[in-house]
């Protein structure tokens, strides 16, 4: 049995890789350090959708390549591999999946052929202060009104609200939770802008008495909840696989660098002790790639993966904060040299880390399913 990655999905990794190398460059990620502009590169964008890319898990009929999440996965791997200026992962995987999933045919209609063509940006708002779980949201209420709903509430970290045409919001209601599109643009929403050490442009959003038309309800409350749980867990498997590429491109830079620089006359790739670091930094990227893909291939195909996302994310922060370190420590100085492009993946790497959640919260919640009999080999 073949195990290995058909054809097609290897074409689709292949394609953005090449569109990757050719237009992201240290000198191209530089004109956005420390918010000198804005990080989207909307030539890319646009490169990415005449290649179809953007496409590459929604629906033929709405103008995509009609793949699927493992597809989109292989391209979030590449943005990773990258660090490249585009909204992957808020724009394919947290706002236009859901839609393709769960939406109405004239939300698809409507909002995913302009997410094919590039000209329409989704997002989604699934953290708030305290509270990381957009499937119990906390601090956001709606209450029903004229067919659909006013929504008031605050949520953080929701990235490009300020470019998209919809972004995802979860609220409470007395009947459960409520999936709604929400118009960043509508009366009664604030947006505040936050600063991250990744520089990617993300906000504070403020949302008092907004109202949502029926048409732009995702999910009412009967589902909500099981909606936003699966948003959730593609999500936190695609910002693995984010990671497996950032993780494997700084991993390399550092055995290529290591082959290169020379002490004693050798190159310090020979001492055992670097080999060795170097290795452990292999081993680890390959788990870490194991898991992610396993998380994203059952998500993939339709099969309950919150014990492997669960695993995906332990190894997500623990693979990215060792591999970051031996990064560092094996260029020496240079690693941290702004010149040098290694800062930017070790800046990523923490970013994931951070946005993922502390291992040792991801190991008591894993344990507590395996105590209760939920973590087991299905």
């Amino acid at each position: 049995m073949n195990f290995g990655f058909s054809e097609e999905q290897r074409d689709v990794q292949n394609l953005a890789r090449q569109i990757f190398t050719d237009l992201v460059s240290p000198e191209t990620l530089k004109a956005s350090d420390d918010y000198a502009a804005e990080r989207f590169d909307e030539a890319l964008w646009g490169k990415l959708a005449e290649a179809g890319l953007l496409g590459v898990a929604i629906d033929e009929a709405y103008g995509g390549m009609g793949f699927g999440f493992m597809e989109l996965g292989l391209l979030v791997e590449e943005v990773g591999r990258s660090i490249a200026p585009a909204p992957v992962i808020p724009a394919l995987v947290s706002g236009a999946l859901p839609i393709q999933k769960f939406g109405s045919d004239e939300q698809k209609q409507r909002l995913l052929p302009g997410v094919v063509s590039g000209k329409t940006l989704l997002t989604a708002a699934l953290m708030e202060k305290f509270n990381e779980n957009p499937a119990s949201p906390k601090l956001t209420s709606a209450v029903a009104k004229d067919g659909g709903y006013s929504v008031s509430g605050t949520k953080l970290c929701v990235p490009f609200a300020h470019r998209a045409e919809r972004m995802i919001v979860s609220a409470k209601t007395e009947g459960g939770v409520v999936v709604l599109l929400v118009d960043p643009k509508a009366q009664g929403v604030t947006l505040n802008e936050m600063k991250v050490t990744t520089f990617e442009p993300q906000y504070e959003v403020v949302l008092k008495d907004v109202a949502v038309a029926a048409d732009d309800v995702l999910a009412q409350a009967d589902e909500g909840a099981s909606v936003m749980q699966w948003l959730a867990e593609c999500t936190t498997a695609a910002l693995c696989t984010h990671q497996v590429g950032v993780t494997d491109c700084a991993m390399r830079m550092t055995a290529s660098y290591t082959a290169e620089r020379k002490q004693f006359g050798v190159p310090i790739a020979t001492f055992q002790a670097v080999g060795h670091r170097a290795a452990n930094c292999f081993i680890d990227v390959e788990c870490l790639r194991l898991n992610a893909y396993q998380a994203v291939s059952r998500l993939a195909n339709g099969l309950s993966a919150t014990n492997e996302v669960q695993i995906a994310k332990i190894w997500a922060g623990d693979v990215g904060h060792r591999v970051s370190y031996a990064s560092q420590h094996l260029h020496g100085g240079m690693g941290i040299d702004r010149d040098y492009p290694l800062w930017r993946y070790c800046t990523w790497m923490r970013h994931n880390e951070m946005m993922l959640g502390s291992s040792a919260k991801n190991l008591a919640a894993l344990g507590k399913r395996v105590a209760a009999g939920e973590a087991y080999c299905q």
